[in-house]
């Protein structure tokens, strides 16, 4: 099931997905981040499998690590990034829209557009 879109900043695939939920996993390559950024849809549960870097969420900054676990509820303005290492992160979606189509963009390394869909 897990098909490969690479992305400016690494990588993700999904690893399942039901009725109201997928999951993903997502390589952040050492040194880049996601574009800062909010679901109107969805909420996410970030679990940080390994590398290291720091998540961000609502203004709030965390160090990433292995075993570090984040929620992004609904709405929230959120960006993971890595440190000197790949960080790789297991995201698990709930919600109505889990497509690329629900992500608005505030800030953006890669000058994509501010609207993913």
């Amino acid at each position: 099931m897990a098909n490969r879109v690479e992305r400016p900043w690494g990588w993700f695939e999904s690893l399942g997905s039901g009725e109201g939920y997928q999951v993903k996993r997502l390589c952040i390559h050492a040194g880049q981040r996601i574009s800062l950024q909010r679901h109107r849809h969805r909420l996410e549960h970030w679990v940080v499998v390994a590398g290291d870097g720091e998540l961000e969420c609502a203004g709030q900054r965390l160090a990433a690590a292995p075993g570090t676990t984040l929620e992004v509820p609904c709405g929230a303005v959120h960006r993971a990034s890595a440190g000197g290492s790949d960080l790789l992160i297991v995201e698990v979606q709930r919600g109505s829209l889990l497509s690329e189509d629900d992500i608005e963009r505030l800030e953006d390394d890669y000058a994509r557009a501010a609207s993913a869909g």
